[in-house]
């Protein structure tokens, strides 16, 4: 089999290599086709193009594959936890005890913020989307924290860096949160684990005790264990083409966020409790909506259902689908918008029409349910998502500096005027 790719263009050939990954993917590198033929490619999207060589996550869409660092994503969900899935996505293996038990604590004290955050918080309208919020906080810790911005720190200067973001996030996710209704800020206690720790800080007063449910404890764990890294989507992406620059970790993923906020990527799992919360409003007909699903020529779509990249059926939600289940048994809610939700699952999962065309509920789908159970409000949807990112953006950031990746700079195909000449504003 030949080793390269040849392009013929105005009759001269090109001989372009290619490259191949540990699971078979292969890649034509045109790194240098300008440079050789001054031609470039478009790709509008990205959707066709590797920007890089990663050994953190395996993909493949069309088996229902989820790996990573060689682990499937089923096998991290049964048996791990999430900071050790944090660990293995950012440091390349799996965690020895000790490893894991210093991960843990030095994560564990250093949740606390600078006092000075909150006055950055209280500049925050209550009407502030808690994604705003949380990126613009993410970002001032640059301030707190001015040698994360040299590019030549040491690897023990990054690690710092590395846990302190880890551990910080739950404690800004909350206090996003608290701004948005407006409740006294909760301060993170250490006797709690990381998820425990982020439920006391969003649901308690800090006047009361909390008794965290394991049952919701553990579902959190498990949704934030699902959301560790997805390959080279939009806001993974982002924090790579940012960090290019040399930018800190705290700026790239404060652009990973905000790049997350956007409804195309994070905003899913909102879309799918709006469109509950719409058929309610309606009457409550989900035969009405299957209908319209089911009807070409009708706008309406079906949210939560499908994926973009997982074709057949998305691993995750066939995990989390039990979680989902717990938390509602656990928590007894009675909620029409919920019953709802259990009743479009069972009739989709049986209907030939969307067995035909894999129009499974995904884990968007099944992570709005238990937010929604959690008494999470809708636009926090988003920020929970960013906890459970947060590694993998971690583990892009590092994994592109250590490989010394250069800047971030794509090219256009230039389509606007020819050169032409200033006309004075007399005579426009």
């Amino acid at each position: 089999m030949s080793n390269f790719a040849e392009l013929n263009y105005n009759g001269q050939s090109f001989k372009l290599p290619v490259v191949e990954g540990s699971e078979g993917e292969k890649a034509i590198d045109i790194s240098k086709l300008r440079g050789t033929s001054g031609l470039i490619t478009i790709d509008k999207g990205f959707k066709n193009t590797g920007s890089t060589e990663s050994a953190i996550t395996f993909l493949d869409g069309e088996k229902g594959i989820l790996r990573h660092r060689g682990y499937s994503i089923e096998e991290l969900a049964e048996k791990s936890s999430f900071i050790e899935v944090a660990y293995l996505v950012i440091y390349g293996e799996l965690p020895s005890e000790e490893e894991l038990r210093k991960f843990k604590s030095d994560i564990t004290h250093h949740t606390l913020v600078h006092e000075d955050v909150k006055s950055i918080l209280d500049g925050f309208p209550s009407k502030a989307h808690p994604m705003g919020v949380l990126s613009s906080l993410v970002s001032s810790l640059t301030a707190f924290y001015p040698k994360s911005l040299d590019p030549n720190r040491s690897v023990e200067q990054i690690n710092g860096t590395i846990i302190r973001i880890i551990a910080k996030l739950p404690t800004l996710a909350a206090w996003s949160f608290k701004n948005r209704v407006r409740q006294p800020l909760v301060y993170p206690n250490n006797n709690f684990d990381y998820c425990s720790n982020f439920l006391r800080m969003m649901f308690s007063l800090p006047t009361e005790d909390y008794n965290v449910n394991p049952v919701v404890a553990k579902a959190l764990d498990k949704l934030l264990i699902l959301h560790a890294d997805h390959e080279q989507n939009c806001s993974a992406s982002t924090v790579r083409i940012v960090g290019s620059s040399h930018a800190s970790l705290y700026a790239s993923v404060s652009a990973g966020i905000a790049a997350l906020w956007g409804p195309l990527h994070g905003g899913a799992n909102q879309a799918v409790i709006e469109m509950l919360e719409a058929i309610k409003a309606d009457g409550g007909n989900v035969s009405k909506y299957i209908d319209k699903a089911k009807d070409k020529s009708d706008p309406f779509r079906l949210m939560g259902f499908g994926h973009r990249v997982y074709k057949n059926f998305d691993p995750r939600a066939r995990i989390i689908k039990k979680a989902a289940d717990e938390v509602l048994e656990s928590l007894g809610i009675e909620d029409p918008v919920l019953e709802i939700a259990k009743e479009l699952e069972g009739i989709a999962l049986k209907d030939q029409y969307f067995v035909d065309r894999g129009l499974y509920p995904n884990v968007d789908f099944y992570s709005g349910i238990i937010y929604r159970a959690l008494g999470i409000p809708t636009d926090m949807f988003t920020v929970m998502f960013a906890l459970g990112r947060l590694p993998g953006w971690v583990a892009q950031w590092k994994e592109m500096r250590e490989n010394g990746d250069p800047i971030g700079r794509p090219r256009q195909v230039y389509t606007g005027h020819n050169e032409r000449p200033y006309i004075p504003i007399s005579e426009r």
